[in-house]
């Protein structure tokens, strides 16, 4: 008789102490559950003895990725249903100590060792970092974790990202926009804050594919310096550089930022490069970009931020996000950057949000990745194609539900005249 999705879903429910929010369908064709979509795959026994020798999300990650687990129905339904009981749980979730010394526990987790089958460890997923001890953000482990980010295969981003090959979050101004018409409004808007003007020099941080500087160098008339880790980045961007025309006024270099030295510019873009720098080194990252820029030269720094905790030092990075997408990656709130950014001399002149932009943007990735899911697996395997549906689709989510957003900060290296250069009405960039 195939009664394993009953048992599984009582068992569930036993360790979290709620009903389970969406239907099970298990390797024996079983089901159970709320009726409808969406429903939770568990494909074979593995699933389980993964979620029993690492509880939590990092034991439903390393299932997800491996494809132990999988969703009929629609992913954001399923992660939304599922938010509460894996990732939202909070001071609601019941410590290690309290779940051993509960006897209904102790025999929920013996119940699901015996359905787990032989109880031994699968290994993870090779998509999965492998740590090398040391410190973090020094400049190898950061180039090393940019790569493992970054070096996927520009094929596969060309599907994610779409032809405009930007990585960070869309400036959704018009109703009806394309996600490339959303990306060019994003650059004009940062472009626009900086106060470009023909002749310049612009240091971008973290270039990526070159968009930023090819949009700057040929709209605006600067010259760029473009400063990436990734290889696979530099190689296509110079690419894109000169098919553009525009090898004299942009430069791309495999370069640490921590090691330009051929300042001043008149302003520096850093847009989603800031998440890996880390808290221990955000003040060095702000003090060596205010050493970069001239007397009033202008910061537009485009960065992810968290929600507050009440104790920070209780902060973690997401389990998942560490393992498969940012390795070291840190997110810090808003507050604690315009802190950093002005003990390093600037004067911070304006914070933006674009926290709904954001999800806009990362549900259209999603619908490019998705639209060619078969082409994404085969350039970058079912694993990565797979870590990336879910990373996307799940912060999509998050930041919907404000659990996380996005900020634009506008600094200046504000001289001791006081003469900021900046306009009365600080949003004259809306137009």
């Amino acid at each position: 008789m195939a009664d394993a999705a009953p048992r599984l879903k009582s068992l569930v429910e036993q360790l979290l102490g709620a009903p389970l929010p969406v239907r099970i369908r298990a390797w024996d064709g079983s089901e159970a559950g709320p009726p409808g979509d969406p429903v939770l795959v568990v494909r074979n026994r593995r699933a389980l003895r993964r979620l029993l020798w690492k509880p939590g999300e990092l034991g439903l990650a390393r299932a997800w990725v491996a494809g132990d687990l999988t969703i009929d129905g629609d992913l954001y339904t399923a992660l939304g249903l599922m938010a509460g009981l894996v990732w939202e749980r909070g001071d609601d979730s019941r410590t290690l100590v309290q779940a051993v010394r509960d006897p209904d526990v102790r025999a929920a987790v013996r119940g699901l060792a015996r359905l787990a089958g032989p109880f031994l460890p699968p290994p993870p997923p090779r998509e999965e970092v492998r740590r090398v001890r040391g410190h973090l953000h020094t400049r190898r482990s950061d180039k090393r974790a940019i790569s493992h980010h970054y070096d996927v295969g520009n094929e596969f981003y060309e599907i994610v990202l779409g032809p405009s090959m930007v990585y960070s979050c869309a400036y959704w101004e018009a109703s009806g926009a394309t996600l490339e018409d959303a990306q060019r409004d994003k650059l004009e808007l940062v472009c626009s804050k900086l106060g470009l003007k023909p002749g310049q020099r612009l240091l971008d941080v973290g270039c990526g594919w070159g968009s930023m500087a090819i949009h700057a160098a040929r709209e605006h008339g600067v010259s760029v310096v473009g400063v990436t880790l990734s290889q696979e980045q530099a190689t296509y961007a110079r690419k894109r550089v000169a098919e553009e025309g525009l090898a004299d006024r942009v430069e791309i270099r495999v370069q640490d930022y921590r090691d330009v030295v051929d300042g001043p510019y008149d302003a520096v873009s850093s847009i989603g490069m800031a998440e890996h720098v880390g808290a221990d080194r955000y003040l060095e990252y702000a003090r060596d970009l205010y050493g970069l820029l001239k007397p009033g030269g202008r910061l537009l720094n485009h960065q992810i931020g968290r929600r507050p905790q009440q104790d920070e030092s209780a902060y973690s990075v997401d389990a998942f996000i560490d393992a498969y997408v940012f390795p070291d990656g840190e997110l810090a709130p808003v507050g604690t950057t315009v802190t950093q950014l002005e003990r390093a001399g600037f004067e911070v002149r304006d914070v933006e949000s674009l926290r709904e932009h954001y999800a806009l943007t990362l549900r259209a990735w999603v619908g490019g990745l998705e639209a060619q899911w078969g082409r994404a697996q085969s350039l970058a395997g079912p694993g990565r194609a797979r870590v990336w549906r879910l990373y996307m689709a799940a912060s999509a989510l998050a930041f919907e539900r404000n659990r996380i957003g996005v900020n634009q900060v506008l600094a200046v290296r504000t001289p001791e005249s006081g003469a900021s250069g900046l306009p009365l009405r600080p949003r004259t960039w809306h137009g």
